[in-house]
């Protein structure tokens, strides 16, 4: 079982598992370290635990709760089982609500409810940039208890002080955008859990924490480009991104051109803009 943590956050972690086992493999007694939901996005493979048994295929969702003990079976004929899985602390699991029984499901069959946001949360581990992983997790818990403990989806309702705590935390994540934050992070700045953080921001600003940050990014290399002519990767790393193929991805997706014709646009070359101005003639 190959296991690569995709975020570490204070109350939410995301790791991606890969598994080769197959039908001869000898099947063994793990217990969940964490309140967890596991999405299928690949394979199949059986699951005991609380002595029921399950089934799980791509859209399925295995749930875990700290020291309950399973076992994983795979008397399927391939191999490549891939899951990712969103572990949760216990006051992150108190905030979302709908009390201890909605994790002793052990299994749940593909729900569409859920499947859609499993592969937001696929899309956000393979680099996509329109949702955090933390998020996506966020959103797939909250959804999954919604469901199982049958509560009625309520409105976000913003007073003037709730307003006030999301256009402070859009302040601080442009001023910290060039650091490595996250969810947790700028949830911390407000007093909320990251659960009722992403509720808040997103239902005042219209946009996720992480949209926000990334568009910031994007703001602060969009200058840099046009005043100072800058290399483009040093642009990338001193407004934050990690990566630079993400940042040209990123940008040109924005900007519909690449870093360094919008540099040049902006030292007078009019013709990479004028030929998308002419395009939408």
């Amino acid at each position: 079982m190959a296991a690569t943590v995709l975020s570490q956050g204070k109350s939410i972690s995301v790791i991606d598992y890969r598994c080769t086992a197959g039908p001869d493999s000898v099947p063994f007694v793990e217990s969940h370290s964490a309140f967890s939901l596991s999405y299928v996005r690949k394979g199949t493979f059986g699951c005991r635990t609380r002595g029921e048994s399950f089934q799980l295929v791509a859209g399925s969702v295995m749930v875990g709760r700290p020291g309950d003990e399973y076992m994983c079976t795979h008397d399927h004929h391939t191999c490549g089982d891939e899951c990712i899985s969103f572990q949760f602390t216990p006051p992150l699991v108190e905030a979302l609500g709908g009390g201890t029984q909605v994790w002793l499901t052990g299994g749940i069959a593909p729900l569409p409810e859920l499947m859609v946001l499993g592969e937001l949360a696929r899309v956000a581990a393979d680099g996509g940039d329109g949702i955090g992983i933390d998020e996506a997790g966020l959103l797939f818990a909250a959804r999954f208890v919604e469901i199982l403990s049958g509560r009625q989806r309520r409105p976000t309702r913003c007073r003037p002080r709730d307003r006030l705590r999301a256009v402070d935390a859009a302040l601080w994540i442009d001023a910290h955008s060039h650091e490595e934050i996250d969810l947790d992070d700028a949830a911390r700045e407000t007093g909320l859990s990251a659960f009722h953080f992403l509720r808040l921001f997103s239902g005042v600003l219209g946009v996720t924490p992480h949209q926000y940050l990334v568009r910031s990014r994007l703001r602060h290399a969009a200058r840099l480009l046009a005043e100072e002519g800058r290399d483009v990767t040093d642009v990338a790393y001193e407004v934050g991104f990690r990566d630079l193929s993400n940042f040209v991805r990123t940008f040109h997706r924005a900007a519909g051109a690449s870093p360094g014709r919008f540099r040049r646009a902006a030292k007078g070359d009019r013709k990479i803009f004028q030929e998308r101005l002419a395009a939408l003639a």
